[in-house]
């Protein structure tokens, strides 16, 4: 079934990337439309129950893809407005300026990007206005310059965390108050939406109070009478012209039906993975192998960093409850033992005994699992990994995903984890400090763990190499365009998600000129 309606704009998915391109666009008056291939995930208790969330994955898609070897995982991908923004740590940093450039690893190379750190830089500052960004540009010496400071403060330290900040800056360490989106208010509390509560990172937000996509960018963009939402679209293929140069429908599975779209411009945003996918689903006798896949790069150079998390289990318990406001890049590029780029150090989210049995022996006792969700501290390392033709998506005969990916770049992240023990082994020995030799547990993020998926349709200004020119829009067909992380060249070592965000912007200011 066509429909009547014919749309400016077609925004596909609803997360960072597409949410933020909605909000960009919905003051210029044009028709936009945007598909959801889920619905609005619900607010309800069960958000802050971590054996809910992290057991029983009430809100993970009930999907199942294959790895390289063909066994099947379930993919940590969520299907609603907002995207995987809802369930995401909010934690916002740019990338180094460094990071846009050719960068020399242990395992390799990291390529340059096609724009550098300065045309980037305006709307890094427009994205962490908009998301509610808690910070102190100044603090970190490895990044960039900023045209403006932060609009909101940066979150105060619990006591615990307050004692590693210090104890790391008399060792001579640089930590920093790690960039946060929630809407807190510190000195008004009673005007906060955000309570700091304990089940911030990896939870949906019972109160709505964490900056993400629908809160901060769907739902502005929808009081706009020019911008319709339509949630449960999933969509199935994009149809050209007869000659392949642009793309002239949308194909939409929709309450049992199949219904098509149209508008002068498509933007795919459903993921790095899904919209890799979705131009491979859409191969036709112009694109055999994949809608503008000329270059044979659609669906390569998947990224996802490798990403750890480290329990340090001392004697003293800690109490502290929002415990994800540090982050330290000493080792960001190096160390004087070590000239290649390690990564990154933050604080994740408190442990709790459910969030534990996930990664536990079946046999572990739920008594000691408590004991020491009590007694850690507990970080998150994230360190590059590099673009691979060979990691790629797939679509299988059935019309599922496959992702093949092999690991690489893996000693710099062995010797950030080496790092981080150190620096706590050398914290001292008194009694109201964590002990030298304390116990660590430490689990590596396996390839179910997608949260910061990139890299899969790559821009570059040379057409043999690249599907994306570097406005993001396909090298293939004039009317098509991708916003979400798959643009990425490289991934960097921190999360993606304000760089997407500010990319939507940018490529926002690329289309409204075109548009006029």
């Amino acid at each position: 079934m066509s429909t009547s309606t014919h749309y400016d704009v077609i925004i596909i998915g609803t997360g960072p990337g597409g949410g933020t391109l909605a909000y960009k666009l919905a003051p210029s008056g044009k028709k936009i439309l945007l598909l959801e291939r889920g619905g609005y995930l619900p607010r309800e208790k069960e958000n802050w129950n971590s054996r809910t969330v992290f057991i029983e994955n009430r809100y993970k898609a009930k999907e199942t893809w294959r790895d390289k070897h063909g066994r099947p995982f379930h993919p940590g991908i969520h299907y609603n407005v907002g995207g995987n923004s809802k369930v995401y740590g909010a934690a916002l940093l740019r990338m180094r300026p460094q990071d846009f450039g050719e960068v020399k690893h242990d395992g390799g190379i990291s390529p340059e990007w096609p724009i550098c750190y300065e045309d980037l830089e305006p709307y890094y500052t427009q994205a962490e206005h908009l998301y509610h960004v808690h910070g102190k540009h100044g603090e970190d010496p490895t990044e960039g310059p900023a045209s403006a400071q932060y609009k909101y403060a940066p979150l105060t330290h619990e006591p615990r965390i307050q004692e590693l900040h210090d104890d790391w800056q008399r060792m001579g360490y640089h930590p920093f108050h790690l960039p946060v989106g929630v809407m807190l208010d510190e000195e008004r509390k009673d005007h906060s939406p955000c309570i700091r509560c304990s089940t911030c990172d990896g939870f949906p937000c019972l109160l709505g109070a964490k900056a993400d996509a629908q809160a901060v960018c769907v739902e502005p963009a929808l009081r706009y009478p020019n911008v319709t939402l339509l949630t449960q679209a999933k969509v199935t293929r994009l149809e050209t012209d007869g000659a392949g140069h642009e793309v002239t429908g949308v194909v939409v599975e929709r309450n049992g039906e199949t219904e098509t779209y149209k508008a002068d411009i498509i933007v795919v945003s459903a993921g790095a993975i899904n919209s890799a996918a979705l131009l491979l689903k859409s191969a036709n006798d112009r694109h055999p192998h994949g809608l503008a896949n000329s270059s044979d790069m659609v669906g390569r150079n998947y990224m996802c960093h490798n990403n750890s998390a480290m329990l340090a289990i001392s004697k003293r318990p800690n109490p502290t409850v929002f415990q994800k406001t540090i982050g330290l890049n000493d080792f960001y590029f190096g160390s004087a033992e070590w000239d290649y780029p390690m990564g990154h150090i933050s604080m994740v989210g408190k442990q709790d005994l459910d969030m534990l049995r996930t990664g536990a022996p079946a046999f572990a006792p739920g008594l000691a699992l408590d004991v020491l969700a009590k007694h850690s501290l507990d970080f998150w390392m994230t360190s590059e990994d590099l673009p691979d033709p060979d990691n790629r998506v797939l679509v299988n005969n059935d019309g599922g995903i496959s992702l093949h990916y092999t690991e690489n770049n893996l000693d710099a992240h062995r010797r950030l984890a080496a790092k981080l023990k150190s620096m706590l082994n050398r914290l001292g020995c008194e009694a109201d400090r964590l002990i030298p030799q304390h116990v660590y547990l430490g689990k590596k993020i396996p390839i179910a763990g997608t949260a910061h998926q990139c890299g899969t349709v790559r821009f570059g200004r040379d057409p043999k190499t690249s599907v994306l020119d570097e406005h993001c829009k396909t090298h293939d067909l004039d009317n098509l365009y991708v916003v979400d992380a798959s643009f990425f060249v490289s991934s960097s070592a921190v999360n993606p998600s304000l760089t997407i965000i500010a990319n939507a912007l940018r490529v926002g200011e690329h289309l409204l000129d075109r548009l006029r």
